[in-house]
């Protein structure tokens, strides 16, 4: 990225650079590096009070037009932003899901209206978001979603589950998407309604993962409310909403998570040097391979950046969501055959994992959630590269 710099983005990337120094100091110089996949539950209010010491800084939602709390900084300049968070070891972000999936969508779908009440609190991280899109019986196939939303007085009522959510004990609000016109099925009848978590109606089950964490949750909502204008676009529009949501997180915020995914691989080639597991020529050539697919993921993300810059993004996206996700499972599963038999033992009792165990556990799910790589396969085959549709049951 560098090599292709302006004047302009070389200094802004100093100043990032230099802010997150100063800044990574004093009350939060413990903060380096806590949080992040699999470790969603490492010390939360340090990452909060973080998070809106960078608000108070400008320092968040820096791709949003200024007159909504943004820097307007070009594309080239999030994606500096987001790579020099990562290089200066910053902690996980608590406001990801309101910055760089719910904002966008609302900066492209939402009314004057909705901006006013919900943007202001995303960029002073006032208000933290949760996505309800999957259920149990809707996962990767997001069109079967049966929570039902029906107009009740002056607003919504909301019955239904859904699961997996990430970060819903924490959330303030969720975007959900529902349906509202009874009788119909699969993309149709559906909205996108803005859900208040803190009422009654709304019971949050947290699920015990295999790293013995729980950032996933089950959600039940029974009856909960949701007010008449708390809808983003019009009643039956949530699934084409949905999407652009869901091409948002596959945004320049991944650009920072492959400096991360840089890191962990030259943390696996420095433990098959200790190990001298570098010195078997199979091992050796996987982690070539993976060298390898990590420049392919970073170019291949750069090229798909231009219909972020557009709007809403393309299908394309998904390009990038089912390279990385294997990607990584991959390094996972490489890191385990570098430890060796010494992988298969907890690092302490009840159940301490290493960093290297974590990340085979939990890269099990990057090819399973936000869309598993099944369904990323078939909306490139369909949507981009324009070949007959997959017959689904119901529609023959």
């Amino acid at each position: 990225m560098e090599r292709n710099e302006t004047p302009e983005d070389r200094a802004f990337r100093a100043e990032v650079r230099a802010w997150l120094e100063d800044n990574l100091s004093g009350e939060f110089s413990g903060a380096r590096g806590l949080g992040g996949p699999g470790r969603e539950h490492e010390a939360f209010e340090i990452r909060l009070a973080w998070e809106r010491h960078m608000a108070a800084a400008g320092w968040t939602c820096v791709g949003w037009p200024e007159e909504y709390g943004g820097r307007g900084a070009t594309l080239a300049q999030q994606v500096i932003f987001n790579e020099e968070y990562a290089l200066a070891g910053a902690p996980a972000r608590v406001g990801h899901i309101g910055e760089n999936l719910l904002g966008p969508t609302l900066l492209a779908f939402g009314t004057p209206e909705q901006r006013e009440r919900f943007l202001p609190p995303i960029v002073a991280v006032r208000e933290l978001w949760c996505q309800g899109y999957s259920e149990p019986d809707a996962g990767s196939d997001l069109a079967n979603v049966q929570t039902r939303a029906e107009r009740d007085g002056d607003g919504w009522r909301i019955t239904g589950q859904k699961v997996w959510t990430s970060l819903a004990l924490e959330a303030d609000r969720c975007f959900v998407v529902c349906r509202t016109e009874p009788g119909s099925s699969r993309h149709r009848g559906l909205s996108y309604l803005l859900v208040p978590m803190r009422q009654d109606g709304v019971e949050i089950r947290p699920i015990v993962q295999l790293t013995g964490t729980s950032e996933f949750n089950e959600v039940f909502f029974d009856g909960a409310r949701a007010g008449a204008d708390d809808i983003v676009g019009a009643p039956g529009e949530g699934w084409k909403i949905a999407m652009a949501t869901l091409g948002f997180e596959r945004g320049v915020a991944t650009l920072g998570q492959q400096v991360g995914f840089r890191r962990e691989l030259e943390g696996v080639i420095a433990l098959a040097r200790r190990t001298g597991a570098i010195d078997d020529p199979l091992l050796r050539d996987r982690l070539t391979r993976s060298w390898m697919g990590l420049e392919i993921m970073r170019l291949n993300a750069v090229r798909t950046m231009a219909g972020v810059a557009a709007g809403a993004p393309g299908p394309e996206s998904s390009i990038s969501k089912l390279v990385w996700g294997t990607w990584h499972r991959e390094l996972g599963e490489l890191a385990m055959d570098v430890l060796g038999a010494s992988g298969l033992v907890a690092a302490g009792e009840p159940y301490d994992l290493d960093d290297w165990q974590r990340l085979f556990l939990f890269s099990r799910a990057d090819t399973i959630y936000a869309g598993s790589n099944e369904i990323q396969r078939n909306i490139i085959a369909e949507r981009v590269l324009g070949l007959p549709r997959e017959t689904r049951e119901g529609t023959r």
